[in-house]
């Protein structure tokens, strides 16, 4: 897919990943906005093409009680605000075929959740809206099963698709990601590697996902020498009070660091 296409977008002369961050979900408008100026700040310096990230809702939970969202149209005006006061584009997630409209008067790329990407009626939704669609690879999904997801959209009247890996189950209470498959995927299309949800623990007894937030820079440096298109991850400014996926998120305070490293990384990849 040709990442033009994605209104607002820039820095794509830069030659680097482009990158898709922000919290799991929005909790209030200050939260999207700091978190947002913060990574705009930092994408601008590095000259990272960025699209800012933040669930509307979240409808998979582990349990009734968790924390679901502060409201559809509330959340969804604070993505339109984050993407207007910073000119940059915005992607949310939908869960069933009437979010599809809904978040597209909004947002300008709209995400299928792993879950979920088997599920016709949903994807061909979000095709329909014009939207660029991101399909996330369903965690028990091969690489090459996704050409038919991408042909879901395709058929729909849709050219703007993009992949994202967020692992693949290993076990009950584990995911790996399978480095394989990244070139399998590109061939399909544009393919992020989620560097956050691939380190989740997923099934545990107590009903709230763990994570292994310490290795996301392993993660993204091996992504970004296997080549991979674009970065996805979740920041917050203090992860352990987050309301949703606190045990994955990366700290806001060190994603400059990281961010550096990759793009160092990217420029001796680029040689080859």
């Amino acid at each position: 897919m040709d990442l033009q296409l994605i209104p607002r977008i820039k820095n794509l002369n830069s030659n680097n990943f482009f990158l898709l961050a922000g919290p799991c979900a929005i909790e209030s408008e200050e939260m999207a906005l700091q978190i947002a100026e913060k990574v705009v700040e930092i994408t601008e310096k590095l000259k990272i093409p960025y699209v800012f990230k933040g669930s509307f809702k979240k409808a998979n939970r582990s349990r009734i009680d968790s924390f679901s969202g502060i409201g559809d149209e509330k959340a969804l005006k604070i993505l339109q605000k984050v993407g207007k006061t910073f000119d940059i584009p915005t992607v949310t997630d939908i869960h069933d075929v009437h979010d599809a409209e809904m978040a597209a008067a909004y947002v300008d790329i709209l995400q299928i959740p792993a879950f979920l990407v088997r599920q016709t009626d949903l994807v061909v939704a979000a095709a329909k809206t014009g939207k660029v669609v991101n399909l996330k690879k369903g965690q028990f999904m091969s690489p090459e099963s996704m050409k038919h997801a991408v042909k879901k959209v395709q058929d729909s009247g849709n050219e703007k698709a993009m992949i994202t890996d967020r692992g693949t189950m290993f076990g009950y209470q584990d995911l790996i990601v399978d480095f394989r498959g990244i070139p399998v995927m590109q061939q399909y299309a544009t393919t992020v590697l989620d560097i956050t949800h691939s380190l989740q623990q997923p099934n545990q007894n107590s009903g709230v996902t763990g994570g292994r937030p310490e290795l996301i820079e392993t993660i993204a440096r091996a992504g970004i020498a296997v080549g991979v298109d674009g970065l996805f991850l979740e920041t917050h400014y203090d992860p352990a009070s987050a309301k949703s996926d606190a045990a994955n998120m990366l700290k806001l305070d060190y994603l400059e660091g990281l961010l550096t490293k990759l793009v160092a990384i990217r420029s001796v990849i680029n040689r080859f």
